[in-house]
């Protein structure tokens, strides 16, 4: 299963994250995102790169492409929806 996040507003799930912003590297951004949106503190020692993924963007004109790196990490807190998150839920394969 995978951890998915509803943005207040909207109506399909996401995998939590977010952007970069200027200056920041991978794990700044993972651990800054992630702490705004599942209140939870992922633990920089037990980071592993799962892999870069590219795609069209959901609700962008033809063309337009989002990349994601995604992360393996432990966390220490509760789970809980925060910031401009609205719902989370446990996806599986045929969700």
């Amino acid at each position: 299963q995978v951890l998915g996040a509803r943005s207040k507003n909207k109506t399909k799930f996401y995998i939590p994250g977010g952007k970069r912003e200027e200056g920041e590297t991978d794990l700044d951004t993972l651990l800054r995102e992630i702490k705004e949106e599942l209140s939870v503190d992922l633990r920089p020692e037990s980071l592993a790169f799962l892999g870069e993924f590219q795609a069209q963007a959901d609700s962008q004109p033809w063309g337009v492409e989002v990349k994601m790196r995604c992360y393996f990490a432990d966390y220490q807190g509760e789970i809980k929806a925060s910031a401009e998150i609205e719902e989370l839920t446990w996806l599986s394969y045929q969700d």
